[in-house]
C-alpha cells in the first residue's frame, strides 16, 4: 500500500536494526484518514470470505480493525490484556509476549462475543514474530471458530512471523513488508 509506505518513510523512525516508531500515525496519534484507507485495503484483499468477525489485541490494533470493521460491515473484538471489573466471566485467555515490550501479557476475550459459527479476520499493527497473531489464533481457536487470514499493517519481514503462520497454512496479508531496517532507513521488500 503505497500511501502507508510513504508515511512510513516520511514520519517513521528507525530506532534500532529491529524497531521502527511508528508513533506519529498508527500506535500513539493515530491519522484516520491513513485508517479509513487501511480499512479499505484489508476490506478488498479479505472480500466475499465470509469474514463475520475481525479481532485484534489492545491498543495498537484497534484503529486499523476498525476500520476494515466498518468497510466490511462486521463487529470487532479485540482482545484485552488485562482483565478488568467487567471481564471476569466465561474468558478465552492466551498468553503474548511482546517484541517491542519485551513482556508477557495474558490477553482475554469474552467467549459471549466468538463462536463456533465465527469466521474470523485477525487483524494487528505489526507482524515480527508472530507471537500476537499465535495468541489470537488460539482465542479464536478456543472458541471453536474458522481463522480466515491474518491482515498486518506493517510486516518487519526479516523476523520469522509471516514464515510461522504461513507454514501452519494461514494466509497473511501485509500492507507494507519491510525487508530490513538500515542504517536509520527504510528498506521495503515491494
Amino acid at each position: 500500500m503505497e500511501s502507508l509506505k510513504q508515511k512510513i518513510l516520511s514520519e517513521g523512525i528507525v530506532l534500532s536494526d529491529q524497531v521502527l516508531k511508528v508513533d506519529a500515525f498508527l500506535n500513539h496519534q493515530i491519522d484516520p484518514a491513513l485508517m479509513q484507507q487501511i480499512g479499505h485495503e484489508f476490506a478488498q484483499r479479505f472480500a466475499g470470505q465470509g469474514i463475520t468477525k475481525i479481532v485484534t489485541i489492545e491498543a495498537s490494533g484497534i484503529a486499523p480493525a476498525v476500520m476494515a470493521g466498518l468497510e466490511l460491515g462486521i463487529p470487532v473484538i479485540f482482545a484485552r490484556k488485562f482483565q478488568s471489573l467487567t471481564l471476569k466471566d466465561d474468558l478465552l485467555i492466551s498468553k503474548v509476549f511482546s517484541f517491542t515490550k519485551q513482556t508477557e501479557s495474558t490477553i482475554a476475550i469474552s467467549a459471549r462475543h466468538l463462536t463456533a459459527a465465527d469466521k474470523v479476520l485477525v487483524i494487528d499493527d505489526f507482524l515480527a514474530n508472530g507471537h500476537a497473531a499465535k495468541a489470537l489464533i488460539d482465542l479464536i481457536q478456543q472458541a471453536g471458530a474458522q481463522v480466515a487470514g491474518i491482515g498486518i499493517v506493517i510486516e518487519k519481514s526479516f523476523q520469522e512471523g509471516r514464515n510461522l503462520l504461513e507454514s501452519e497454512g494461514y494466509r497473511v496479508e501485509s500492507l507494507a513488508r519491510v525487508a530490513a531496517l538500515e542504517n536509520g532507513q527504510v528498506r521495503f521488500l515491494d
